[in-house]
Order: C-alpha cells, then sequence, then structure tokens
C-alpha cells in the first residue's frame, strides 16, 4: 500500500544540486562559446513551457488534495447515517450491530493512520474492516428483514451501501495521482531551464551564486510542496486533521452506545 516510490528528501536534493549543476554547466557552455545569452524566443518558449507544467500540477494536486478531504466528510456522514438507521431494527440486534460499527470504523481509522508508514498495520486493518463489512451487512439485512417491513429494508440497505461504497471510493482517491511521466518532464524542464539560464548569464564575468541559489531553492520547493499534496499521508501537508471528523463519530457511537 505504499503510495509512493520516491522518498521526497532524495528527490528534492537531486532537484535543487541538479539544478545548480546545469546553471555552472550552461555557463561554462556559454563562455566558451562566446554566446550573447542565445535566443530569448527559445529561452522564454523553454521557461514557459515550464511555468505552464507547474501550474497545472500544482492545480491538479491541490484539487486531489481537497477532494480526499471532502472524502473523509462523506464516510462520517455515511457512518452516521448508518448508525442512526440501527434504531428501525429490532432491538435484540442491535447492541451487537452497534459494537460491530464500532469496530469497523475504528478499523477504518486505523487503516488510514498507518497506510502513510507502509506498514502491515494498515492492510491488517482494511482486511479486518471488510471482514466486519460483511458481517454488518448479513445481521443487519436479516435483522430488517425479520421486520417484514419493506420500507426498512430498503432504509437500512441503501444505508450500509452508502458506508461501503464510500471506501473503495477512497482508496481510488488514495491511487489517483499523474503518471511518472509527469515527475520526470518536472525534473528534465526543470534542469533545461536552469542550462538555459545559465547560458544566458554571459555578460557576467562570474556566476550570480545567490541569485542562482534563490532560483534553484524556489523551484524546488515548489515541486515539494506539489508532491507533498499529491501525498497527504507522507509529508507536511496532511489531511489528518480531516479524520477528526471519524473520531467525533466514533466517539459519538461510542457515547450514545453506553
Amino acid at each position: 500500500m505504499n503510495p509512493s516510490i520516491f522518498n521526497p528528501w532524495v528527490y528534492s536534493a537531486v532537484l535543487f544540486i541538479g539544478l545548480i549543476l546545469c546553471v555552472f554547466v550552461g555557463f561554462q557552455l556559454g563562455k566558451s562559446s562566446r554566446a550573447d545569452g542565445g535566443s530569448g524566443a527559445l529561452n522564454g518558449a523553454v521557461f514557459g513551457l515550464l511555468g505552464l507544467l507547474l501550474a497545472f500540477s500544482f492545480s491538479g494536486a491541490a484539487e486531489r488534495f481537497q477532494h480526499r478531504r471532502d472524502l473523509i466528510t462523506e464516510e462520517a456522514n455515511a457512518v452516521g447515517t448508518a448508525y442512526l438507521r440501527l434504531d428501525l431494527l429490532p432491538a435484540a440486534q442491535q447492541m451487537a450491530l452497534r459494537q460491530k460499527m464500532q469496530k469497523y470504523l475504528q478499523a477504518r481509522l486505523e487503516t488510514y493512520q498507518h497506510i502513510g508508514n507502509n506498514t502491515p498495520a494498515a492492510l491488517d486493518a482494511y482486511q479486518r474492516s471488510v471482514q466486519l463489512q460483511q458481517q454488518i451487512w448479513t445481521e443487519a439485512i436479516l435483522a430488517a428483514q425479520h421486520t417484514g417491513n419493506t420500507a426498512i429494508l430498503s432504509l437500512v440497505s441503501r444505508a450500509l451501501n452508502a458506508m461501503f461504497d464510500i471506501t473503495t471510493t477512497r482508496i481510488a482517491a488514495t491511487r489517483s495521482h499523474p503518471p511518472k511521466i509527469i515527475d520526470f518532464l518536472l525534473f528534465a524542464l526543470s534542469w533545461i531551464s536552469a542550462l538555459l539560464a545559465g547560458y544566458g548569464m554571459t555578460e557576467h564575468k562570474r556566476i550570480p551564486w545567490l541569485q542562482v541559489i534563490i532560483f534553484s531553492a524556489a523551484l524546488t520547493v515548489t515541486i515539494f510542496v506539489i508532491r507533498d499534496l499529491e501525498y497527504p499521508r507522507l509529508g507536511f501537508i496532511r489531511v489528518d486533521s480531516a479524520d477528526q471528523l471519524l473520531v467525533e463519530t466514533l466517539q459519538g457511537m461510542q457515547t450514545s452506545g453506553t
């Protein structure tokens, strides 16, 4: 369940060092060929392409980040609704189902708490939630059928379906990322842009290292933030705060069940 094959720190370090080296190489090439800075139109086209790719990557990552937060809210609502629908079932079956629902939500929370660590605990918690899904569905549907009321059966089954379906939707959202070729393009275009920037510094006797470092750092941080948004269980920008909705839902279930 490892969501990323790249270590973000190694990725950023390689990018940053590569940018500085590309500026240096470009500067040396420009000096050795006695270039006058190169074609401004061609350089502008490459820089524009890099800016466009960064803008679309950032926009897409931010949109997917917000979508994942919204799905957590949807799951909290779905679980809460399904839990309330248990009131429609015979009292004799309610207690056991409420306990299973609480265990199910706890397993869901543990799944996403451990998913970023790439540990077996995440898979174990997910498998427990799947087993509890089957048990809850079987017991709740049998209890609803025993009431002899088709309206109760419909209400309970729809609520449980919504609660279970959102798990598949969240898994799909967790796995939804741009193709790895986008990472490669960001790398390649960043280095090419740095090479052209160094090539265009031929009017300077020496490389303006302060500007080069600021340029490299700004571009590296921007790409780091884009990747951080793409994997919100691993870095600094996280969706963990949204999990509090599920925690509060679980606490409400435990309080009402006592």
